[in-house]
C-alpha cells in the first residue's frame, strides 16, 4: 500500500473501505514509518504540528454500580483504589488553576456512576461557572449517562465538550459490560449534540476485540460525529476482570493510531490511559497522527511527569495549542 498516496486520497474526501483499513491493522512493521507519514500528512494539513494538552480531575472515585470489565472503579472490581463522595466546588476549581499553570487549556472533569445525582451535577456546575470566569479554558465533563435536562444545564453553565466513550464495538460490548447498552451510550451523545455540547467519545483497545472490532469503533466514531477521540490502550489492572490481558505492543499501537486519523481525519484524536504502559519508548511517534494528549494522572492510575511530555513535545519540534481550533495549512 503507498499510505502518502491513501493520504492524499483521504485529504480529498476518501473514505477508507474495509479492506484499506484492514490494511493498516495488519501492515508489516517495516512499513510503520511510511504508514505514519501518510498519517502526518493528514494530521499536519488540518491541525499543523500543534498538540492540544488535556488533564482530568477525578471528582467522584469508586462507588458505581457498573460492571465493565476494564475498570477499577466497578461493582465488580476488587482493585485497591481510593474511594470518596463528589468533591467540592472549590476543590474542582483549585485543579483548573494548577492545570492552566501547566498550559493545559481542556479541562476534563470525571465522576464515577452511571449517572450523576443532582447535588452532584449542581456542584459540576457551580465550579464551571466559577472556572470559565476565571480562565480561558475548554470544559469536558464525564459524568455519565445524561437525560436531556442535565445536558442543557451543562451547556448553559457553560460545558463546551461532554465525553462518553463507546469504548468498544457494538458487537463487543456485552463481552465488556452488561449493565448498560451500546446504545445506550450512543443516545446520550446524541442528547448532548442537541443540547449545543460538542461530542467526546473515544475506545479502549487490547480488551479482547478482534481488528473488525477496531475499525468499526472507527467507523462509529466518524458516524456519530465525535469531535474529539481519546484512544486508550488497556492498562490492565489487577482485581479486574480484565486484569489477564495482555494483547498490545507499541507498533501495533501506533497502527490503531494512524488507523483513526485515516478514518476520522479532521477530527481530535487523543492519546490516553495506557500510553505510557502500552507505547512505551516509542510515545513520541503517536503524536505524528494524534494531535492531543493527557497530561498527569489518570482515573486511578498514574501518568507521565508533565515535565516529560513537555519534552517529547519540544523534541519532536512540536508545540502547545492554546487556542482549541484545527489549523489549515
Amino acid at each position: 500500500m503507498n499510505w502518502m498516496e491513501l493520504g492524499k486520497e483521504v485529504i480529498e474526501g476518501k473514505e477508507l473501505n474495509e479492506t484499506e483499513a484492514l490494511s493498516i491493522l495488519e501492515s508489516d512493521d517495516d512499513e510503520l514509518l511510511s504508514l505514519l507519514q501518510g498519517a502526518f500528512m493528514i494530521r499536519k494539513h488540518y491541525f499543523g504540528k500543534k498538540v492540544k494538552l488535556n488533564k482530568i480531575i477525578n471528582t467522584k472515585s469508586g462507588l458505581c454500580p457498573e460492571d465493565c470489565g476494564y475498570c477499577s472503579q466497578s461493582s465488580v472490581s476488587t482493585a485497591p483504589i481510593e474511594k470518596y463522595a463528589m468533591m467540592d466546588k472549590d476543590t474542582i476549581v483549585e485543579g483548573a488553576e494548577r492545570a492552566y499553570k501547566q498550559n493545559v487549556r481542556t479541562y476534563c472533569i470525571v465522576a464515577s456512576g452511571r449517572g450523576p445525582l443532582n447535588r452532584d451535577l449542581n456542584t459540576v456546575i457551580e465550579a464551571v461557572k466559577e472556572i470559565k470566569s476565571n480562565y480561558n479554558m475548554k470544559i469536558c465533563a464525564c459524568l455519565g449517562i445524561l437525560n436531556d435536562k442535565q445536558a442543557q444545564s451543562l451547556k448553559e453553565a457553560g460545558v463546551e465538550r461532554y465525553n462518553h466513550n463507546i469504548n468498544t464495538s457494538s458487537d463487543h460490548h456485552s463481552q465488556i459490560t452488561n449493565s448498560h447498552t451500546y446504545e445506550d451510550r450512543v443516545a446520550t451523545l446524541e442528547k448532548v449534540k442537541t443540547a449545543g455540547i460538542s461530542p467526546c467519545s473515544g475506545v479502549i483497545v487490547g480488551m479482547g476485540e478482534s481488528r473488525h472490532d477496531i475499525i468499526k469503533m472507527a467507523e462509529a466514531l466518524r458516524e456519530i460525529n465525535a469531535d474529539s477521540i481519546p484512544v486508550n490502550f488497556l492498562h490492565a489492572i489487577p482485581g479486574t476482570p480484565l486484569e489477564h490481558l495482555d494483547e498490545l505492543n507499541p507498533r501495533y499501537c501506533l497502527k490503531v493510531l494512524a488507523l483513526f486519523r485515516y478514518i476520522n481525519p479532521t477530527k481530535e484524536i487523543r492519546i490516553s490511559g495506557g500510553r505510557e504502559v502500552n507505547l512505551r519508548s516509542l510515545q513520541p511517534l503517536g503524536l505524528y497522527a494524534a494531535n492531543s494528549i493527557f497530561v498527569g494522572d489518570y482515573l486511578t492510575t498514574d501518568g507521565q511527569e508533565t515535565n516529560a511530555d513537555n519534552q517529547i513535545l519540544e523534541d519532536l519540534g512540536f508545540e502547545i495549542d492554546f487556542l482549541n481550533e484545527p489549523v489549515q495549512v
